[in-house]
């Protein structure tokens, strides 16, 4: 019986296919496939990933604080009927050199607020006025009934307002790479009607390191 004899050309082929599927299979590995396995970590406390700037734990320990000042407050904790608050990130200015999410203070604060004052304070959802006002379209058109709390004449005003500011003052050693910033969060209650601040608060700290760690 005769040999079989693959012609030059289909030779050439297969050798072709096989070098493309090592190189297939040398690509669709990925780089560092081992990686990092996830790990849960407690927010109040600094994770392996930590540098100058306002991290968890800042926001955690600061409005914490906040809202235990602001409790003590009788102007606005002591009142009768109890004030209206506004607490959201529209007049929270940031002008630090880290880039963040003034949402995550602002929200943390307000939840807090809104579950340690157990109604000694109401907080106004200006941020959802949007809403509230279609479906207050809705009620009065008679496209939808009027619900179970009635209407009013208008939307809720606010007796009070969260307004602040987050700076920071940064020095870095071009010979170390050693970077240092101060960072200060001041936070207060303006007035709506008279325009004066009833209380207010700061929270501050500083930090040094080497290392460089981006915040977005």
């Amino acid at each position: 019986m005769k040999p079989l004899r693959f012609p030059r050309r289909a030779w050439n082929c297969l050798s072709g296919v096989m070098v493309l599927l090592m190189l297939g299979g040398c690509i669709t590995e990925p780089p560092n496939a081992a990686g990092i396995a996830p790990q849960t970590l407690d927010p109040s406390q600094r994770g392996p990933v930590g540098g100058v700037g306002i991290e968890s734990g800042d926001i955690i320990s600061m409005t914490d604080q906040m809202m235990r000042d602001m409790l003590t407050n009788p102007q606005l904790a002591g009142r009768t009927p109890a004030p209206r608050i506004i607490v959201d990130a529209e007049y929270f200015i940031n002008e630090s050199a880290q880039p963040i999410n003034k949402n995550a203070i602002t929200d943390r604060l307000r939840v807090s607020l809104n579950r340690a004052s157990n109604g000694r304070m109401v907080f106004v959802g200006r941020q959802f006025s949007a809403a509230v006002q279609q479906e207050r379209e809705l009620k009065r058109q008679g496209v939808v009934d009027i619900g179970t709390t009635g209407l009013t004449k208008a939307q809720a005003a606010a007796d009070f307002r969260l307004v602040g500011r987050i700076t920071s003052a940064d020095a870095r050693n071009t010979r170390t790479g050693v970077q240092q910033r101060y960072s200060q969060v001041t936070f207060e209650m303006i007035d709506l009607e008279a325009g004066v601040l009833v209380w207010s608060g700061l929270y501050e700290f500083a930090r040094t390191a080497a290392d460089d760690v981006i915040y977005r």
